[in-house]
Parts: structure tokens; C-alpha cells; sequence
């Protein structure tokens, strides 16, 4: 059967995420749906991983497989017609029948976005923090996350998943003239453990925390080491890669 890979943008502000929940709208089950209606058959809809309730995507990556040779062009103009305003499929393309969207992934990248100064326009999507922030101290910091961790410490349910092993690859911060943005990329992440590290980050931001304080963070394994999570709103699935 042909396999199709999907490449997708979302608000994920009317979310309860990307997963399929019972009695909850998700970005799973909306696309899963109007595939379905649009193909006249029903579908596997493989995500490339979770996004958490209220968390966005610029770069959210899925495929399914069906019995039908679609028209590509056709379809992705039908399907984005389909669906709400607040979801859309950048980009549609035939796949081998082998790939897997979350299995084949090599690494996902997160960013997150802090608003410099307060504006009704960004609300819906950064998190506003009230004082400077020192870039070059947060990159010195963030640079100790690097690497093949257990990172029970940052996830928001510690029972939910056995293994805790996660690979970051890179973490650094950057300025622009409205925002400050933290880019974090890694083989896979826990749930709620990027908006766990940034609340992290910006505690010990606030009091200039020494650094292996973080490293003892990590080692504890423990989820009341860390500090408060930041809001959903403000992160964004950016990019996946294979």
C-alpha cells in the first residue's frame, strides 16, 4: 500500500495535544477524521511524537498508509479545506512502504519563545518574563544538559514511562529584538520535560543559581529538584529529523 508522509503546522491553543484522548479534541484524531471522510477509508495516523495540551507545532511530521494512489496536489488542497483553520499540511509526499514517522525519527527540535516586552500580539504564544535575561549565562548553564542523561527530574509524570534516557544533542539560547528563544534538540523528550527545563533555566537565572547546583538536579532523578514549568503556549515542535 502506498505510504503517505505529511508535514504539519498547528495552533495547539484548542488542544489537548497531538495524541488521540477519549473525549478530547486532539490534532491526531481531527486530521485522522477528515482523511478518512476525504479517502473513504479508515487509517493509521503515526505521529512523530507527542505535543503536550496547548503546545504548537511548525514542524509536526505524520504518515498512514491506504490502498488508493492519491494525487498529491489534490488531496493536500482538499484535506487543508477540511480541517480547521488552526491545523495545516505544508507539504504531502509519497514514502517508502517501510517508513515510520515516530520510529524512523532521528531527533526532534524544540523552541521555545519568551517575549521581551509585554503586547497583546504575542500572548497567545510566548511566555512574557518580567526582567532581562543574560543570554550568555543561560548558555553556559544550558550546555550541562548536553548529553545521554536520565532525566526523571524534568518529566511531568515520573511513572508514566520506564525508560527515562534521554539524548540532548544541543541547547542554547539567542536573542532577537522582541524575544528570546531556546532551541533544544534531542533523540526523544519526556512529557513536559522542555517547558521543566526552561522553568529550570529561569530559576536559576533569577538568583544567578552556581551551576552544579543543575548537575545535582539531574543526578536526584527526582521531578520536586526542578523548578516550575513554563507555559505551553510559548513551545513549538520545530523540526524533526531523519
Amino acid at each position: 500500500m502506498p505510504n503517505y508522509k505529511l508535514h504539519i503546522q498547528y495552533d495547539g491553543t484548542n488542544y489537548c495535544g497531538w495524541q488521540i484522548q477519549k473525549n478530547q479534541p486532539s490534532v491526531q484524531q481531527t486530521l485522522k477524521d477528515a482523511i478518512e471522510v476525504l479517502i473513504r477509508e479508515k487509517i493509521s495516523l503515526n505521529g512523530s511524537g507527542r505535543t503536550d495540551s496547548g503546545v504548537h507545532a511548525l514542524g509536526q511530521v505524520a504518515n498512514f498508509s491506504c490502498e488508493q494512489k492519491l494525487d498529491l496536489y489534490r488531496f493536500r488542497y482538499s484535506l487543508n479545506n477540511t480541517i480547521p483553520y488552526d491545523i495545516a499540511v505544508t507539504k504531502i509526499e509519497e514514502v517508502d512502504t517501510l517508513f515510520h514517522s515516530r520510529y524512523d525519527a532521528k531527533s526532534r527540535t524544540y523552541l521555545y519563545f519568551i517575549s521581551r516586552n509585554k503586547t497583546p500580539f504575542f500572548k497567545s504564544y510566548t511566555h512574557f518574563y518580567y526582567s532581562q535575561l543574560d543570554i550568555q549565562y543561560l548558555n553556559q548553564l544550558s550546555k550541562l544538559l548536553i548529553g545521554e542523561r536520565d532525566y526523571t527530574s524534568f518529566t511531568k509524570h515520573e511513572a508514566e514511562t520506564k525508560n527515562k534516557v534521554c539524548d540532548i544533542l544541543n541547547a542554547q539560547w539567542r536573542s532577537s529584538k522582541d524575544f528570546s528563544i531556546f532551541r533544544i534538540e534531542a533523540n526523544r523528550f519526556l512529557h513536559g520535560m522542555v517547558r521543566t527545563i526552561v522553568g529550570t533555566l529561569l530559576d536559576f537565572h533569577k538568583e544567578k543559581k552556581p551551576f552544579e547546583k543543575l548537575t545535582a538536579i539531574i543526578e536526584a532523578k527526582d521531578r520536586k529538584m526542578a523548578g516550575e514549568a513554563v507555559p505551553a503556549k510559548g513551545l513549538f515542535l520545530y523540526k524533526v529529523k531523519y
